[in-house]
């Protein structure tokens, strides 16, 4: 488009894509002040966070279709919208049934935004020079995500959890301002067709599929009501996730989810790998926040700035290690930020102790920001660089739903192994609750690490990204209109 600064138009976006990352994070730093000041449970306040990170990952195969049909600017502006309103409400919650609700809404505004995200950074930028780009992108990625516990930390220190929430509303209104004047109404008038059914058995997989693994604990893996029990869910969950495939499979119109775009290796390698790294990434908090607040005693001001220099070091690398991957085969940064985020990790369950000093435990969380850092821009370099570019809508919300299908799936996996490791561990040092949440947040990290080598695993059989041309699907999506 002429008169169209790309970089200005990509920050205006960035904006938003920060701040809607930094509430898949800034809740947890708040964990042990809600349960506090809303009367709850643990489980309940893990619900927070779960609910919102499926109620974004759900729609998003959705979502970019609409940005196909509408124009992305559009469904960007509108979901920013909605991002900013439901974070009002969330802080003007007063119950965990009226947060949890908001939650929800707040994750359907990211599930618009994000995948226009990427979507727009195709367009905007030919193949050869979208590595600087996506470093932007991975960059505001990365510090987004981990920046949500020093700024959350800050916020309940001096005004409460409820601004955790509160503070995204000026943002809000800033990108909603920045992205109207610098981001042009690119229409790529693609008038899709919608696969109802495709989203109904999607959601409802993963709806049984989260609540049966989240809640096991709560309900000791057996009834929850009448003859259903929590197995019984699960597998329910698994069954229609099952069915999902298989209609779009069938579904020779419009699936929801194009599974020709996995024909392509790269794509499908990169989306195993946004899997593990939303897994970790979401995880790893939760134990973390406990350890050094409820053992360590420190303060939400204190445990935020302790995480910060890991932040600022993702920030720094993720720009040139983007730059880099277009310059090197980019699957080895993966692997390299795959392994320094696990290594940090396992550092971090190796120095942990109900006496450990906090300090200490800098130079394992920077060897995890050197990871995080390396990771989002390579990655998403190499599974969108060779996708067909009818199919770059499609295909990042496929990408984007990936990375939070992971967090839905770390976020329950992590919160119910964290509760039976706590319920154990007490059980075992009854006299000495410290050793006993030190013990449950060690076991614990160790589950994201895990997920972490099987992510490096993938990215070591990812390909060399050619940025010659992007590669032609082997057939279309579907019928047009």
């Amino acid at each position: 488009m002429p008169r169209t600064n790309p970089w200005a138009a990509l920050s205006a976006l960035c904006i938003g894509f920060f701040m809607i990352l930094l509430d898949t994070t800034i809740v947890s730093i708040a964990i042990p002040a809600m349960v506090r000041e809303l009367h709850t449970s643990l489980n309940s306040v893990v619900w927070v966070l779960s609910v919102y990170l499926l109620t974004y990952a759900v729609p998003m195969l959705f979502t970019s279709r609409l940005g196909d049909r509408f124009g992305p600017k559009r469904i960007f502006l509108a979901g920013l919208a909605v991002f900013t309103l439901a974070s009002l409400w969330c802080g003007l919650s007063g119950t965990v049934e009226m947060l949890i609700a908001a939650r929800a809404v707040q994750g359907l505004g990211a599930a618009l935004m994000t995948p226009q995200t990427l979507a727009f950074i195709t367009h905007l930028f030919p193949p050869a020079k979208r590595g600087p780009a996506m470093g932007l992108w991975g960059g505001v990625a990365g510090l987004a995500t981990i920046a949500g516990p020093l700024l959350g930390g800050l916020l309940v220190d001096s005004l409460g959890w409820e601004w955790i929430f509160f503070v995204n509303v000026p943002i809000g209104v800033v990108a909603i301002v920045l992205t109207a004047v610098l981001v042009p109404d690119w229409q790529p008038k693609h008038s899709h067709s919608f696969d109802v059914l495709g989203i109904l058995l999607s959601a409802a997989g993963l709806c049984c599929l989260v609540f049966g693994i989240q809640n096991g604990q709560q309900y000791s893996w057996g009834r929850v009501f009448g003859p259903v029990n929590i197995p019984e869910i699960i597998a329910a969950g698994v069954l229609l996730l099952v069915a999902f495939v298989i209609w779009q499979r069938l579904n020779t119109r419009e699936p929801l989810l194009p599974l020709a775009v996995f024909r392509n290796w790269n794509f499908s390698t990169g989306t195993l790998t946004a899997v593990a790294i939303g897994f970790a990434m979401t995880g790893m908090f939760v134990p973390l926040v406990v350890y050094l607040q409820d053992v360590l005693l420190m303060s939400p001001t204190s445990a935020g700035l302790l995480t910060a220099p890991m932040s600022l070091l993702s920030g720094i690398i993720a720009p040139f290690v983007g730059r880099l991957s277009d310059r090197v085969n980019a699957k080895y940064l993966v692997l390299v930020g795959f392994l320094a985020l696990a290594a940090g990790l396992v550092g971090v369950t190796l120095q942990a102790r109900a006496d450990t000093g906090p300090w200490s435990l800098v130079p394992v969380l920077l060897l995890c920001g050197v990871g995080t850092g390396c990771v989002f821009a390579p990655m998403s370099n190499v599974t969108m660089s060779s996708v067909d570019r009818r199919l770059a809508g499609a295909a990042s919300g496929i990408f984007n739903t990936a990375r939070q299908v992971g967090g839905v799936l770390g976020s329950a996996a992590i919160g119910v192994l964290l509760q039976a490791r706590i319920t154990t561990a007490m059980a075992a040092h009854p006299a000495n609750p410290a050793e006993a949440l030190t013990t449950a947040a060690r076991e614990t990290l160790l589950l994201p690490a895990a997920v972490l080598v099987l992510g490096a695993l993938t990215a070591l059989v990812m390909r060399r990204v050619s940025h010659a041309a992007p590669a032609r699907s082997p057939e279309p999506v579907g019928n047009r209109g």
